[in-house]
């Protein structure tokens, strides 16, 4: 849309705001409005489904990890798979994508039920991972990939204090289990894809439940994106 026709449209609030923080003018601003929708403001369907932005939120996780993954094989070429695994990690966490929200000020632009009393201690995070997910369907990947390392990673990240920040999530996460006195461990529970594409899906268990699922191309890296989430579930202000 161009900018006079945003002016006068009445999310123009919204148009603004995406211009000013990420330097473009939406196209289908529907996408938007969708992606800042908390699931406690969920819409709901005559068919009883809840609309929300939890669809953007898993379209968009897929999209900003491929993203920073290529922009790290190219940033740091002869670095290997685990130092990638484990920067792409840091980048992405859930506690990163919080603090990114909130310094971006996306906080102002999520519609939320705040008479409930609950707290929703990821929803800044979800919500930047939302707004990746319709910025791609507005856009496309090569759009979404310029706006993300152009206006986000290269303003908003300090890689080289990332370097050398320990988030060895693994031995965070076993080190968790041995001070609580919990059993904590890890499972292969599938594979997705096959050959060069295929990625393990692992499961970080607390007493033989759940607690974190992540997938990679290693089971390292599954083990870590999995331990990261547990991890953010059981201490969600982490640093």
């Amino acid at each position: 849309m161009k900018p006079l026709r945003a002016m006068f449209s009445g999310d123009k609030d919204l148009y603004t705001a995406i211009r000013n923080i990420f330097g473009y003018y939406p196209g289908n601003i529907s996408l938007y409005k969708l992606a800042f929708r908390h699931k406690s403001v969920a819409i709901e369907l005559v068919n009883g489904s809840r609309i929300s932005n939890e669809r953007l939120e898993y379209l968009g996780d897929a999209i900003l990890g491929a993203i920073v993954a290529e922009h790290l094989f190219k940033l740091f070429p002869y670095k290997d798979e685990g130092f990638l695994t484990e920067m792409r990690s840091k980048i992405v966490s859930r506690v990163q994508l919080n603090k990114l929200s909130q310094k971006l000020g996306i906080g102002r632009l999520i519609q939320v039920n705040t008479e409930s009393g609950n707290v929703y201690r990821s929803m800044n995070g979800d919500a930047f991972e939302a707004f990746v997910g319709a910025l791609y369907m507005d856009k496309g990947y090569n759009f979404s990939r310029n706006i993300i390392i152009n206006h986000v990673i290269r303003f908003h990240y300090d890689l080289d204090n990332l370097i050398i920040t320990d988030t060895n999530f693994k031995s965070k996460f076993i080190e968790w289990g041995q001070r609580e006195k919990k059993t904590v461990g890890f499972v292969i529970i599938g594979e997705v894809g096959s050959g060069y594409s295929k990625q393990y899906v692992v499961d970080a268990l607390v007493n033989g439940k759940m607690a974190g699922r992540g997938q990679d191309f290693s089971i390292k890296g599954a083990e870590q994106s999995a331990a990261m989430k547990a991890m953010e579930a059981i201490i969600p202000d982490q640093k």
